[in-house]
């Protein structure tokens, strides 16, 4: 409040201005310029107190300004089990990192992981958000200095997108639409595009390059593909940097057992194999469903090409450091070598120590036959090799984080930076 008021039997000349709780007598009846320049002082200070207590006021962050050798990459869908894994990679790194989830799919418990390890300020934040709300995406860009992004935010169960194949067009296909329309708003030239080789269907020759015509069986594989066009089409004219990795099946988790794979129960159908023999091993469920056992392989099971997680996010630092404006890179992210489903459940039983019950069962939707890639191009033009090739071995690694997290991350309340 300011008092400008005097009482009557007040002097004149002994008036003061009571301004915040301090006076400034004033010396001279008329024309204080002295006066008047504290007075303005005086209210530019209160304004500015004031301001700075106002909710709508707040002072620039590290994540809000370039910084001169920080790369500051934002990760969607970074509660996720891969886009955590990546998460951590980066903050090793020294990467300044902002992920954004709306944890539909995503692990709060994976954040506070991360925020415990990278408490430094400026280091990490997390925004509680919805790709799907371009006016919030929009907001997030204009209030963040991105350098790159790290698109991972995506439904990625093959089963399920049979079921509910729009939930996966608006999903992967809409959300990457609104994502690049807000990377063009305002200037992130570098995308890394988590694709799938589902984009690929199946093949008439093997193993898959980048050149195999891409014709998707199911709706999780459309939608991406979709969304790889759009990607293509506006990098031509954009000078973007580009980098769409196609990965395979991923499997393990962080072998100083600080992230891992804890998908939702009431997903459990249409989660990964490796997750499904983890519940069968732990007693979660009575036993294994392998589904198909009529494929045209070896053993009648479907063929697949497991990558290491670990692996999978050196590929997409590699693909970052690579990120050339004006350069589209694609590239298969696999070990170059198949297994079936029957091999994968004996390396599971190995590395468990439990013998698994099994039920085979007709084949799934959408499934297909047999995938594995070759990994010839990333090689050679990214420098990159799976090192984790040892299947036993990643499921051993990945058991572990699962016999110690019995419920997951389990119920976290940490929803901010």
């Amino acid at each position: 409040m300011l008092s400008f008021g005097r009482s009557r039997n007040q002097s004149r000349f002994s008036r003061s201005v009571s301004f915040g709780g301090m006076y400034y007598p004033d010396p001279k009846p008329k024309n204080n310029f002295v006066g008047k320049i504290i007075l303005a002082a005086s209210l530019t200070a209160i304004c500015i107190i004031m301001l700075k207590q106002s909710p709508n006021f707040s002072t620039p962050t590290p994540f809000a300004t370039q910084q001169l050798g920080v790369t500051h990459v934002l990760v969607t869908g970074g509660a996720g089990y891969i886009g955590s894994h990546a998460a951590l990679r980066l903050l090793k790194d020294s990467y300044r990192v902002t992920i954004v989830d709306n944890l539909s799919r995503g692990n709060l418990g994976a954040v506070k992981v991360l925020q415990e390890l990278f408490p430094d300020y400026g280091r990490l934040q997390f925004i509680y958000a919805d790709l799907g709300d371009a006016k919030s995406v929009n907001k997030i860009f204009s209030e963040n200095a991105f350098d790159a992004v790290m698109h991972f935010a995506a439904v990625a169960y093959v089963g399920e997108s049979t079921l509910d194949p729009l939930k996966y067009y608006h999903n992967i296909t809409s959300n990457t639409l609104t994502v690049l329309e807000s990377m063009a708003a305002h200037g992130v030239k570098t995308l890394i595009y988590s694709s799938t080789c589902a984009t690929y269907g199946e093949p008439e020759t093997m193993p898959i390059t980048e050149e195999t015509p891409q014709a998707p069986i199911n709706p999780y594989g459309k939608a991406k593909k979709m969304a790889e066009e759009i990607i293509l089409d506006f990098s031509k004219d954009s000078k973007m940097a580009v980098m769409i990795l196609r990965y395979f099946n991923v499997i393990g988790s962080d072998p100083e057992g600080r992230l891992g794979e804890a998908p939702r129960p009431e997903l459990r159908e249409h989660g990964r194999i490796s997750g499904a023999c983890f519940d069968a091993a732990r007693g979660i469920v009575s036993g294994l469903k392998v589904k198909g056992t009529d494929y045209k392989t070896h053993d009648g099971t479907c063929i697949r090409d497991y990558i290491d997680v670990t692996d999978l996010v050196d590929a997409h630092v590699k693909a970052l450091e690579k990120a050339t404006p004006g350069k589209v890179g694609i590239y298969n992210v696999g070990t170059g070598k198949g297994r079936s489903v029957k091999e994968f459940v004996e390396a599971c039983k190995k590395a468990t120590g439990v013998d698994i019950k099994v039920d085979y069962l007709p084949r799934r939707p959408g499934d297909y036959a047999e995938v594995f890639s070759n990994p010839t191009k990333i090689k050679n033009e990214l420098n990159w090799t799976a090192q984790h090739t040892d299947l036993q071995e990643s499921l051993e690694v990945a058991w572990r984080w699962q016999k110690s997290h019995v419920n997951g991350y389990g119920n976290s309340l940490v929803m901010s930076s």
